[in-house]
């Protein structure tokens, strides 16, 4: 029989073979994974359809393919004959022939058949890598990973290069990326955008936060963190800015009337923007439990497509990786994005008096065929007016 690509919506036509999990000869149990794939939103694991050996491999790792595309010709067995984990290797014993004590531990079986040989080749002990593959799978780029940093380098000093030595590497692109970059020219094209600034300060919400955090976290199993407040402030600022929440279809403008936030959130593979669906509905618990679902299942590459599909307006915190100040790029076909910044302690005026705040810049780019920049303006300043006074949110006012 063969292996296809399955489809993984309409609008994905070309996926990437990121990583074989048996190699060919290996047998495999019916729904255990075979293959890992990458499309330019998510990455997929697919199992085997019944047990099976793997005859031949048609897509190497790193290759492209369609959808439907066979990938692999396999062999079916009879059911039962093959044990549910693969040994390392891709090779799985029958089950009535594996002794107890010969069983790999857990760590030995999460080494890819791939990062196996060439951790064998290089002298890399695979059971001490980090793997960032599905399930913490150590991939082949892990090895490589290892055998680059210092800590897997030998005792001994490596021989200088020779003066003047210079190498370059070529990388296929994975469609996460591909897209990313499809996605930047889109909206710097087809979007007229602008970006305006403010500063907000997050001494209220600090407070509040110290205040309630222990009795928050009791009740609701979560840490009350900083993007409830910044959904929360931009789902009210969006009902006061109808356009901002609004996109542009051929000479249409559409409204909506429901507030789909997307949360850019590092993953396994980069920076992906899961949707908050009808976040005016969520409280700050169930925002700060959807976020962190998203958080956790982007590391393993385990949101799907339609959790990254849509989205009136979207929220990036680069201020989590330390950047001060930076220009969002609007998200097409939306029409704004939010961008937060890290807090940082600064001398600021109230009241006549030079006092220390905790302040955060946030940036606001916009499409400026939809939304004028009074109104861009007025949107981030209610977003601010919210922040700095959380008791605004909390009435909706």
């Amino acid at each position: 029989m063969e292996l296809t690509v399955p489809s993984f919506g309409e609008s994905i036509t070309e996926v990437l073979i990121s990583e074989w999990l048996v190699d060919e000869g290996g047998k495999v149990a019916q729904d255990a994974n075979l293959v890992v794939i990458e499309t330019d939103k998510i990455t997929s694991e697919v199992p085997a359809p019944t047990d099976c050996v793997v005859k031949r491999i048609l897509k190497a790792a790193g290759e492209t393919a369609t959808v439907g595309e066979a990938i692999a010709e396999l062999e079916e067995l009879p059911a039962g004959s093959v044990d549910a984990e693969p040994a390392p290797g891709g090779e799985a014993a029958p089950a009535e022939a594996a002794p107890a004590a010969a069983t790999p531990p857990a760590a030995e079986a999460r080494v890819m058949p791939a990062a196996a040989r060439l951790a064998a080749e290089s002298g890399v002990d695979a059971s001490g890598v980090k793997g960032t593959g599905p399930g913490n799978r150590v991939l082949k780029e892990d090895v490589q990973r290892a055998l680059e940093a210092p800590a897997a380098a030998a005792e001994a000093p490596a021989p200088a290069a020779p003066a003047g030595a210079r190498a370059e590497e070529r990388v296929r692109m994975t469609p996460l990326r591909k897209k990313v970059a499809q996605h930047l020219l889109e909206a710097q094209h087809n979007a007229a955008l602008l970006t305006t600034f403010n500063e907000v300060d997050m001494s209220g919400v600090m407070a509040l936060r110290k205040q309630v955090q222990e009795q928050f976290q009791a009740a609701h199993g979560v840490k009350l963190g900083i993007m409830s407040f910044f959904v929360k402030a931009a789902v009210e600022a969006l009902k006061a800015f109808p356009a901002v929440n609004a996109r542009i279809d051929g000479d249409e403008i559409v409204y909506r009337d429901y507030f789909d936030i997307g949360v850019a959130v590092g993953g396994g593979k980069g920076l992906v923007v899961p949707i908050l669906r009808d976040a005016e509905r969520l409280s700050f618990a169930g925002v700060e439990k959807a976020i962190g679902d998203f958080a956790a299942r982007a590391k393993d590459n385990k949101l799907t497509l339609e959790e990254l599909s849509g989205g009136t307006f979207s929220i990036s915190n680069g201020g989590i990786y330390g950047n001060l100040l930076s220009t969002p790029i609007v998200n097409a076909p939306q029409s704004a994005i939010l961008g937060l910044h890290a807090i940082q302690d600064r001398a600021v005026v109230v009241d006549g008096q030079i006092v220390v705040r905790p302040m955060m810049y946030i940036a606001m780019s916009y499409d400026h065929r939809l939304i004028d920049g009074r109104e861009a303006v007025t949107f981030l300043r209610r977003i601010k007016s919210g922040v700095e006074d959380p008791t605004r949110i909390l009435l909706e006012i």
